[in-house]
């Protein structure tokens, strides 16, 4: 973990970046995390999708969802280097943070750290968040329920729902996690995209920054209040800035992997 004066010395990268395809997404990630591991500072990013993405965790199955019909709907659709299970971008904020091993602790504790940062960021827009006591759900393994369908331990909640989904990958060194904040409730739409006949209940309504204000935040208030939030949790400096030549190259090195159907439906 950082020494409380590493903390205060210690900068982190800002990124927004503009809204983009489900593959172009995910490759930033990869390409992010790659810059990391060869010695760049921790990252904090925020970004939307477009088209409307199905993201599916690496593990989870894929054959009870009805392609035709994603298609029919003008649905994207990716499979994400981090578990967990499906979620559906639209009218939501998706954050990933990328470190390397150690800057926030074990993966444990990193993830406890973001959620803390996070809910931190939504008591400054005036949501009651909480963090999902210990011993009331357990970690769901791979399957075809949506990801908001119950809050685990340790998840961000807020009204008794489920408000941040989000899943944690660890490899040679950095820990990935992003994770989606639903600000309006498409969640509800992902049984809707399985095959006639697959065996899904269908999930409760997630929590959403909607119900929860009773507005929609503007995208620059909602950025301001989670980084905020961020500086204040985690005791770092955030320094606003963009993708770098040599991170967009690394990014459409990553595309095609993420673009193939071979990755996105495999069982």
């Amino acid at each position: 973990m950082l020494s409380s004066t590493d903390a205060v010395r210690t900068a982190w990268r800002l990124l927004d970046t503009p809204p983009a395809p489900g593959a172009w997404n995910m490759a930033v990630d990869e390409a992010l995390a790659d810059g990391v591991r060869d010695g760049g500072v921790p990252i904090l990013r925020f970004y939307r999708w477009t088209p409307a993405c199905l993201s599916l965790g690496r593990n989870q199955p894929s054959d009870g969802y009805d392609r035709d019909e994603i298609g029919r709907r003008g649905i994207d659709v990716v499979r994400r280097p981090t578990g967990g299970r499906a979620v559906l971008h639209h009218r939501e904020l998706t954050y990933s943070v990328i470190v390397r091993d150690g800057v926030l602790g074990s993966p444990r504790q990193a993830y406890a750290a973001i959620n803390r940062a996070l809910v931190a960021g939504l008591r400054r827009l005036g949501i009651d968040a909480r963090l999902q006591p210990a011993g009331q759900g357990r970690a769901p393994i791979p399957s075809l329920a949506p990801c908001f369908e119950q809050p685990v331990e340790g998840e961000v909640t807020a009204a008794g729902g489920k408000l941040v989904g989000s899943a944690q990958r660890r490899e040679r060194g950095v820990i990935l996690q992003h994770g989606s904040l639903p600000i309006d409730d498409d969640q509800s739409l992902v049984p809707a995209l399985m095959k006639a006949g697959t065996p899904v209940d269908p999930p409760a309504p997630p929590a959403t920054l909607s119900a929860l204000l009773g507005r929609a935040p503007e995208w620059d208030e909602l950025v301001g209040a989670l980084a905020a939030g961020w500086e204040e949790t985690v005791g770092v400096r955030l320094e606003r800035g963009g993708l770098s030549g040599a991170e967009m190259r690394g990014a459409e090195g990553h595309r095609g992997h993420y673009e193939n159907p071979a990755w996105t439906w495999h069982r």
